[in-house]
């Protein structure tokens, strides 16, 4: 226990691990900075870079930019009421009050402070719960996986949003694209059109393709412009007797992120919402939302960076990605030759600790990074679009090519890339789609083992507990939106008719 402690010790303090820490943090905070540019996008960019890397220098490399991609939003949401990422929206409805009222210094302060402390709870969180999680899975069988991924894939209807068909239509062609290849049981080729397909579709290059060459090819139609630069900038910050005043809602915050996150198919944009709505209600000055409230401020930000450390919790003990980034970073693990789930912390005990303890790492380094460099963070709004996308494009056919040195990787890309504009132009979200490709090959393969396992029988997968637990999640998760439309209508019948009584 000892050695390994020394060995976990060793490895977090390297020079490698706290250089590629802190490159991955100011990579990522610039990103998040950036209107529309996301922390996924910075993931999906720099995984490939990993590639020959250590891994431990290479996911806390990929930590870092998660971690510095959901704080970074809120630089552009507090300046230009423009959230760097979906996550800081809610973050922009008092960070740009106080910046008009020349207090930029002061909420930005709060945004990297309450940043730090939601990440902390997540990553002591995710120390904490993630091997009791994993004890427990390694008890399954490839029944109980299936089931797994079953529940996985119903994550599809969670996060389709108000038009379920397409993102079953997302979910549908993710599947078909994780069919391609040599069959896993009985080797029969699907859908070979190109003999590098023989072993399927390499997921670096479709992650590229889908988030980052998709991301370009949107942005570059339309000239991003803001509202107008803020008149004054101000570098003083918060108290600390201030900030820590608002503990009970800072704990509340990084509790609902951190629950959000550990759900999969949820995300830091329902958490900081959420966390927003609770810390309004909870309140005695409500009247101050919405005009510049550092409560409000603090829930966004804690509850969105309070996700970070949660969605790993699912990857790491289960193997199943919480979130598009963890599916992201489901890739780079399977890049280094490991692939995440209930065996992983018994095979390589070292390694996981070392990632999970590196996550407080990263918000450490976050918070002195946020205050040393936050007005250079501010100037990257600045950057001509002309200039970013070419380098963009760069880095993405550089990393496509790296994977396996080859030019069919990047035509993959590409394709993937014009695939994701298309269905983001038909309105049809891209998550379902990435979730059902890394789950849909679990799902198939594990079905089938369990099948044989039964010699036929179906009924196995109804018959073990933990199996018949997680279906009856699926299908309550896909029954839910139906139940919940449905009692809807029922109350509006039922008080349309109270009031013509």
């Amino acid at each position: 226990m000892l050695e390994m402690l020394g060995s976990i010790i060793s490895s977090l303090f390297s020079l490698d691990c706290l250089l590629f820490i802190n490159l991955g943090l100011f990579a990522g905070i610039i990103i998040g900075a950036l209107p529309g540019l996301t922390a996924t996008l910075g993931v999906a960019l720099l995984m490939p870079m990993t590639f020959g890397m250590d891994m431990i220098s290479g996911i806390v490399l990929l930590l870092g930019v998660y971690c510095g991609g959901i704080y970074g939003g809120s630089i552009t949401a507090i300046l230009i009421k423009t959230p760097g990422t979906p996550a800081s929206a809610a973050t922009a409805m008092d960070g740009y009050p106080l910046a008009q009222q020349g207090k930029a210094g002061v909420a930005l302060d709060v945004a990297l402070k309450a940043s730090v402390f939601g990440g902390l709870f997540s990553a002591l969180v995710l120390l904490v719960a993630a091997p009791q999680v994993a004890n427990f899975a390694l008890t399954f069988s490839a029944v109980e996986y299936f089931s797994l991924a079953l529940f996985g894939l119903t994550i599809i209807s969670s996060i389709s949003g108000n038009n379920q068909i397409k993102g079953l239509i997302a979910g549908m062609l993710g599947l078909l694209v994780s069919c391609i290849g040599t069959d896993p049981i009985n080797g029969t080729s699907r859908f070979i059109f190109q003999v590098q397909l023989l072993s399927g579709v390499d997921v670096i290059p479709a992650m590229i393709g889908l988030f980052a060459i998709t991301e370009i090819i949107s942005k570059s139609t339309s000239v991003y412009r803001s509202e107008g630069e803020v008149q004054k900038f101000s570098n003083k910050g918060i108290s600390t007797k201030e900030f820590w005043s608002m503990w009970p809602n800072l704990l509340r915050s990084s509790a609902i992120g951190t629950f959000i996150g550990a759900v999969p198919g949820t995300g830091a944009t329902t958490s900081s919402f959420l966390a927003y709505n609770e810390a309004k209600r909870a309140s005695k000055h409500k009247e101050m939302f919405g005009k510049g409230s550092l409560e409000g401020i603090a829930a966004s930000e804690s509850a969105n960076n309070g996700v970070t450390g949660a969605t790993l919790i699912p990857l790491l003990t289960l193997g199943i990605p919480g979130d598009t980034v963890t599916a992201i970073l489901l890739g780079a693990f399977m890049m280094q030759g490991i692939t995440p789930g209930p065996l992983l912390i018994s095979t390589h005990p070292e390694t996981i600790y070392t990632i999970m303890l590196s996550l407080i790492l990263v918000n450490l380094f976050m918070l002195l990074q946020g205050k040393f460099f936050v007005r250079i963070f501010a100037n990257v709004t600045k950057i001509p679009v002309v200039l970013l996308i070419p380098l963009l494009v760069n880095l993405c056919m550089l990393g496509s090519y790296a994977c396996n040195n080859s030019l069919f990787d990047v035509k993959l890309a590409i394709i993937f890339g014009i695939l994701g504009f298309v269905m983001i132009l038909l309105d049809i979200p891209l998550t379902p789609m990435v979730i059902a490709m890394v789950l849909g090959d679990i799902a198939e393969s594990n079905m089938r083992r369990g099948v044989a396992m039964s010699s036929g029988d179906y009924s196995i997968f109804f018959t073990r507990p933990v199996s018949l637990f997680f279906i009856l999640i699926a299908a309550l998760s896909l029954l839910y939106p139906t139940i919940k439309y449905f009692v809807r209508r029922y109350r509006a019948g039922k008080n349309s008719s109270g009031l013509e009584g």
